[in-house]
């Protein structure tokens, strides 16, 4: 899926044509991966752009740098106003994906990394309505396993460690589906490429623990949330691969995808896809995104 860009970037803290936002070939991220990013959605409702969970999403954007003694040049505050102000000058009045990431720039081929290594930081922006083209999409459990602890830390949002996400996806798209479920190193239910994942059982949300090598996601808590107030309970646990055949309902769970539900597991067909609890969280987060219901203040940053 190739999504343009809007045309301006910011960059090393000043706003450019993104065509200019450039790097050279040496760049250390280019050849190591060295990069910590994040996912944002702003939503337009007609009146103002609300960004979601900007805090949440700079404070994992913070914590993913510093396994790796990658350290951000920009504190919270500032990186948020750098947002704004890169909305504000591609006038965007639309559904939008905001991509800030900062990296290890030239710093030849040493693998060690200390507080003297130069660090860039960009943010790029560009519209994105549907993920997916369809409200509920076809998956597969893949050969490919969901990497641990004992290799790469899980809870970094690196971009090396998406290699992982990419096999997932090339063995899932070539195999006819539209998506991937990865198990863990044990052989449970750990993720999509880039989506968590839930499944419904007897009127209850079940979804991966933490040692199922999963990202936390933001979106997934803020469905935890969601579902919580409408008394809907959660349980997080390890869940066994053959759980995903005996579901009520499964949906996946991300900034970009929302929340979206999964038809089909391979060749099991996930009956009423989607189903109602389904549609309802669907529909809950929808409205919570858009700054439409009782949503916490401090989860919708105004662009306008």
């Amino acid at each position: 899926m190739k999504i343009p860009l809007f045309p301006k970037a910011w960059m090393d803290g000043s706003i450019m044509d993104t065509q200019d936002a450039q790097i050279p070939v040496t760049t250390h991220a280019l050849h190591y991966g060295t990069t910590a990013f994040e996912g944002m959605r702003a939503y337009w409702n007609g009146k103002n752009l609300n960004i979601f969970r900007v805090k949440e999403h700079i404070r994992r954007l913070h914590r993913s740098g510093l396994f790796y003694n990658i350290v951000a040049p920009y504190n919270e505050e500032e990186i948020a106003d750098a947002i704004i102000d890169l909305c504000v000058a591609n006038n965007i009045r639309e559904n939008a994906y905001i991509r800030p990431m900062y990296f290890v720039g030239e710093w030849g081929i040493d693998l060690y990394l200390n507080r003297d290594a130069p660090v860039r930081f960009v943010i790029l922006t560009f519209p994105l309505k549907e993920y997916f083209a369809q409200s509920a999409i076809s998956t597969c459990v893949v050969p490919t396993r969901r990497f641990s602890d004992q290799s790469i830390p899980v809870k970094a949002k690196m971009g090396g460690n998406y290699l992982n996400s990419i096999a997932a996806t090339l063995e899932a798209k070539q195999g006819g589906f539209d998506e991937a479920i990865m198990l863990d190193m044990s052989g449970c239910v750990s993720e999509g490429p880039g989506e968590n994942i839930f499944l419904v059982q007897d009127g209850q949300l079940v979804t991966p623990d933490t040692a199922s090598s999963i990202l936390d996601g933001i979106t997934k808590d803020t469905i935890i949330w969601l579902a919580d107030r409408m008394g809907i309970k959660t349980v997080h646990r390890r869940v066994a691969y053959s759980e995903l055949h005996t579901a009520d309902e499964i949906f996946m769970t991300g900034t970009a995808v929302g929340v979206c539900a999964v038809k089909r597991v391979g060749h099991h067909d996930i009956s009423g896809s989607p189903g109602e609890i389904t549609t309802k969280l669907s529909n809950v987060y929808t409205d919570t995104v858009h700054g439409r219901g009782d949503v916490p203040e401090e989860w919708l940053m105004q662009v306008y």
